[in-house]
């Protein structure tokens, strides 16, 4: 399997002397869904920014298929790497093919109209992630679940591999969640890569390949989902106790630990 994205040892800091990732390394093969879990705090966001070449680390490097990201053209980066953020407001009231279509955004020239080529990319994402029904609704008038799956149309008609997730089930319900993720499944069988952050534990047992626990910018843990999550790793990362529940060897689901009297 081929390797994606590459951290090794990145340090970042926006304040002098105030590190929010401390020589952290990290890959992502082709093919793999990660989960990235980790408290409030911990460097997520600052992390996804730094693999999709948005910030630049102080120390250590970020390696795009082999190559120095900061060596590459932001047009460049952007037609390899998407990044699908928590939260979207558009100013305006766009339509969901028109927020697919800003992912064209990296092939056009600064006053160049989107061509055949751009519409076809759209249909094709839309169709993807099946939202061709929606595609003339307003973006902020569908639901949570359905602006996740449009911005994961935009990465893929933007032509990026690897796509980076920021906590894509935040506020979702849980028929929601399992549609953001059953799509990233299926993405992922068909060559696409993702880095998620989480704070559901459950959905990297679910759905990921690998997780990784951050803690105070560092990576505490890396592994399997059934090897890197467990109560100890959790505890660690969230500060809280974690009770695993399974049957026989098998684990099921992993929650916070409930003492009564």
């Amino acid at each position: 399997m081929n390797e994606r994205l590459r951290a090794e040892g990145i340090r970042f800091a926006y304040v002098h002397g105030r590190l929010v990732l401390r020589d952290l390394s990290l890959s992502l093969d082709e093919r793999e869904i990660l989960f990235v879990l980790g408290a409030n705090g911990s460097g997520k966001t600052t992390l996804l920014d730094c693999l999709a070449g948005l910030r630049a680390p102080q120390a250590g490097r970020v390696l795009l298929d082999g190559q120095p990201i900061d060596r590459l053209a932001s047009a460049e980066r952007a037609k390899r790497v998407g990044l699908v953020p928590q939260l979207h407001e558009p100013v305006f009231d766009y339509t969901v093919r028109e927020v697919v279509l800003m992912g064209r955004a990296p092939y056009l020239g600064l006053f160049a109209r989107p061509g055949r080529e751009d519409h076809r990319a759209v249909e094709s994402a839309l169709e993807a992630v099946g939202l061709r029904a929606l595609c003339d609704r307003v973006y902020t008038e569908i639901s949570g679940g359905e602006r996740q799956l449009a911005l994961i149309a935009r990465g893929l008609a933007q032509g990026a591999g690897c796509l980076l997730m920021d906590e894509p089930a935040a506020h979702l319900d849980p028929r929601h969640q399992a549609d953001i993720f059953e799509t990233v499944s299926r993405l992922a069988s068909e060559g696409f890569s993702f880095v998620v952050t989480s704070h559901q534990p459950n959905n990297a047992l679910l759905y990921g390949d690998r997780a990784a626990l951050l803690v105070d910018g560092r990576v505490d843990g890396e592994g399997s989902p059934d090897v890197a999550i467990t109560e100890a790793a959790l505890q660690a990362a969230y500060g809280i106790e974690f009770e695993a529940i399974g049957s026989g060897d098998e684990l099921r689901a992993i929650l916070p630990r409930v003492v009564r009297d």
